[in-house]
């Protein structure tokens, strides 16, 4: 079964001083997004590149993780590090993920510029760093992940088949042909 895993990152909220509202909505998006079964996985932890990283590789290598969601620490100020912990972390950075974020969240508010969203790969995870306030990251999700299922197919992760009538994702059409086309030589085979 595909493995998502959440990560918020937060001072207060790995401390309990505030309620994290980034990881549950992260899940209500998918819970809505995704047709096909999955097991969801949540983590928090405070800000910091070490903090993060180390939960990143732990969630990657140790809980193989289809993909991870980040939510919080993508803003300018000082302990806002998630992206540079994630680029320590990952073997090929995605920037067009963080592009299209920030494209999607100007259209709604001009302190867009000031995120620093970005994704990445690790082994067979990808990893995608989403803003921490739950509007914006129903904004981010709906922008990005129609690219996210093909994404896992090219890295060899866990397929994920979304409802499209919330979130139309897309894939090459010779790639569902070749998935149809040996789908219906094996039924062949047998029978």
């Amino acid at each position: 079964m595909t493995l998502v895993a959440i990560l918020t990152v937060s001072d207060r909220a790995s401390r309990g001083d505030y309620e994290d509202l980034g990881g549950p909505a992260t899940e209500s998006w998918l819970r809505a997004a995704i047709a096909s079964p999955f097991e969801c996985l949540r983590r928090t932890v405070s800000d910091g590149v070490e903090s993060v990283g180390d939960a990143l590789v732990a969630l990657c290598d140790r809980d193989n993780a289809d993909l991870v969601l980040t939510t919080g620490g993508t803003g300018p100020s000082p302990r806002d590090l998630t992206p540079e912990a994630m680029r320590k972390i990952v073997t090929k950075e995605l920037p067009g993920f963080g592009e299209l974020m920030r494209q999607a969240s100007l259209a709604k508010v001009p302190t867009a510029i000031l995120s620093r969203q970005t994704a990445g790969i690790r082994g067979r995870t990808l990893v995608i760093n989403l803003p921490g306030k739950p509007s914006a990251i129903d904004v981010c999700l709906h922008a990005v992940f129609p690219a996210v299922p093909y994404c896992l197919d090219l890295i060899g992760a866990g397929r994920i088949e979304t409802d499209p009538a919330v979130c139309p994702s897309f894939r090459p059409a010779f790639l569902d042909v070749h998935r149809f086309s040996a789908s219906k030589a094996s039924s062949h085979a047998g029978g």
